[in-house]
Order: structure tokens, then sequence, then C-alpha cells
């Protein structure tokens, strides 16, 4: 086993089982967002898996999760909205620097590994769009919505 599967393995050893836990339990809101929490988790692996069996392709499916997982996340806001508006915040700070930060243990050394070329602007752009969909999401199940046109005349 090389150091990408054992680290695969640990991130998932580690994380599914509390982001299983709390999709399974809890507030409406909760389980939103660690739906949102799952899908980093599973991003996260898959680039990680892409490397340890060296399969680019992986990077690829990688890609879509990191692309569709926020937008689920906002579509869930958006329909659930009122039914999540009496839920605590469960989201905070330690929670957005949390996935920033394992985003970035794993996109960065995969960078490194990686070294110049295309696959290495796609783990860029996989990271970037891990961190900016994680806040945008937590904003959203925060109940932060853009102003809507009320002030119709």
């Amino acid at each position: 086993m090389n150091p990408w599967l054992a680290a695969a393995t640990a991130l998932m050893a580690l994380g599914l089982a509390p982001v299983l836990w709390c999709v399974a339990t809890g507030p409406l809101r909760r389980r939103v967002a660690a739906q949102n929490t799952g899908t980093l988790l599973v991003c996260l692996v898959l680039l990680l898996l892409a490397r340890g069996y060296d399969r680019p392709p992986y990077t690829d499916v990688a890609l879509v999760v990191a692309l569709l997982g926020p937008v689920g996340t906002l579509v869930y806001a958006r329909l659930l909205g009122p039914e999540t508006g009496d839920d605590p915040q469960q989201q905070g700070p330690l929670t957005k620097a949390l996935a920033v930060l394992a985003t970035a243990a794993v996109v960065l050394p995969l960078c490194v590994a990686e070294g110049p070329g295309r696959s290495l602007a796609k783990l860029l752009i996989i990271g970037a769009l891990l961190v900016g969909g994680n806040l945008v999401s937590a904003k959203a199940l925060a109940g932060a919505r853009p102003k809507e046109a009320d002030d119709h005349g």
C-alpha cells in the first residue's frame, strides 16, 4: 500500500462515521451540512485514490463531484429553507476552517507530487471549487440569501 492509498483509507476511516451519523440524525440543517461535508470527503478521497492507483480519470470524477456537491447543498438550502428556519446554526467558523485545511492538506501535496502541467491546473481548480463551494454552501445554510426583488412597483 502506497502513502496515497493509506491517506485515502485514513480519511475515509476518520471521516465517514461522523458524516454518516450527522446525516442520519439531528436537525435538518445539520443533516444538509453533513451532506456537504460528505461531498468534500468523497472528493478528497477520489483525488487520493487517483494518485494512489495512478488513474488520472478519477480526478475527472472528483472534478464533477466538486462541481455538483455544493450545487446540491444550495438546492437543499433553497427548497428546505423554510423548514430549517427554526434549526440552530450548525456550521460555524471551525467547520469552515476544517474544510479549508482538509482541502489544502490533500490538494497541496498532490500538486507537489504532480508537477507542472495540465493535471496541476485541474487539481488547483478542484481545490478552489471545494473551498469556494463549502464557503458558499455554509453561507446558504446559515440563511444568508441574496435579496430578492420584493419592491415591485
